[in-house]
């Protein structure tokens, strides 16, 4: 019954984006049909076939075995604090875990790696690969193809990049998919971070790389092309590497790891903070209101249609509202807490949940694409303006529908 509330809830986000199309004549259905299929096939491989989803679980395992690599250096820097079974053994289970040291850490070696593995060219074949065949089947031009594609495993900043040289004469259409693949997405640099909330890997995988179709999807819903674009029917190569060998690439990759970890450590110190201040001013207007609980009231609609059990419709309004508000780093954060509460959620929740968080949709990165993009191409930050709430609406949507799509093809 779920799994057919999850379907329903697929296209009940299809037909809200479809009433709020600019130009619904112009919607190209072929695009639309192909992009689901994408992403249903990507789901049905790894949620419903058991052979698929074994591998998934083998994929998760080894993600799991490799980032813990990270932990040569982060004990050799950090000793003790670093160790949460010795932590836990001196002070007890409850302090066994220590963000800063066990977790941020890994965000330097993941960035490193990443680096290294775009240094080597490595990484622009699989994108490369990935936004070709993208291209050919939803018809999608290919430099917002290969942005979209990017976007599975850099930054909402970063993947822009990679179609530099065309973003300043992109359509309209374009700039809002280029900008919905970075809010329907997350960064690879900080999957490690998700992992250690205790999120699955094979899962955040999976959902990074569906959102990529359902970014397109949803954008060309919303803003179907009716201009000509540059590179409509071509496949676009990325930037060339900058680094001079591989040990300047692993040391560039760390210093940006480090710039991340330090801005996530801020943002949680800064957002948890503000939110119990909040939480403490609205205790004056009721004992039972707090900013969770107005979250969850405003999302309800949206997570009632997502195929999770009915009494767990209010905790995964609360971590959509969240995540919006702000950010899916603390969202995600609090999904750990749900997960590790004395009554845990349920693991389709967590599932569901799971993959509906997966981007960076919030309204702090609505600055930080208009920014970012605006430094590249200063003369379009007046539609990148006007287009990024419309984008970071649209990235949103797209992580829900990969969520009723993982929701209604597992059976958890």
């Amino acid at each position: 019954m779920l799994r057919l509330v999850s379907v329903v809830g697929l296209f009940v986000l299809l037909g809200l984006c479809f009433a709020l199309s600019r130009e619904r004549r112009r919607i190209s259905w072929r695009l639309v049909a192909g992009g689901l299929l994408i992403q249903f096939a990507l789901g049905a491989t790894f949620l419903y076939w058991d052979t698929g989803n074994a591998l998934l679980r083998d994929f998760a395992d080894e993600v799991k075995y490799f980032l813990d690599l990270s932990k040569g250096g982060t004990v050799f820097v950090f000793g003790v604090l670093a160790d949460g079974e010795a932590i836990a053994n001196t002070w007890g289970p409850a302090r066994g875990f220590v963000f800063a040291t066990m977790v941020l850490p890994t965000l330097i070696f993941f960035s490193a790696l990443m680096a290294v593995l775009y240094h080597l060219g490595i990484m622009q074949l699989i994108v490369r690969g990935m936004a070709h065949v993208m291209a050919r089947l939803l018809g999608t031009s290919g430099a917002e193809s290969l942005s979209a594609c990017g976007n599975i495993f850099v930054g909402q900043t970063e993947a822009p990049l990679l179609v530099r040289p065309f973003l300043a004469r992109m359509t309209k259409s374009e700039l809002h998919a280029v900008m919905t693949g970075g809010f329907a997405t997350i960064a690879g640099g900080v999957f490690a971070l998700y992992v250690g909330f205790g999120v699955d890997p094979g899962h955040l995988m999976v959902a990074s790389v569906m959102a990529a179709p359902a970014g397109l999807v949803v954008s060309k819903i919303l803003w179907p092309e009716t201009e000509e674009s540059e590179t409509a029917g071509k496949v676009v190569h990325a930037t060339e590497r900058t680094a001079s060998n591989v040990v300047e690439a692993a040391a560039n990759g760390a210093s940006d790891g480090l710039r991340l970890a330090l801005n996530v450590g801020a943002m949680l110190i800064a957002f948890l903070g503000l939110v119990a201040v909040a939480d403490w001013l609205l205790h004056f207007i009721s004992d039972d209101l707090t900013v969770g609980s107005i979250l969850s009231w405003l999302f309800w609609p949206i997570a009632a249609v997502m195929g999770v059990p009915s009494a767990e419709i209010s905790q995964l309004s609360e971590l959509l509202g969240t995540k919006l508000a702000l950010t899916e780093l603390v969202a995600y954060q609090k999904l750990g807490d749900f997960m590790h509460a004395e009554n845990p959620i349920s693991a389709r929740t967590t599932l569901i949940a799971s993959f509906a968080l997966c981007g960076f949709a919030n309204v702090g990165s609505v600055a930080i694409q208009i920014g970012g993009l605006g430094a590249i191409a200063p003369e379009r930050r007046t539609d990148l303006s006007r287009l990024a709430f419309r984008a970071m609406f649209a990235g949103a949507i797209a992580t829900c529908i990969t969520a009723c799509l993982a929701g209604a093809l597992s059976d958890v």
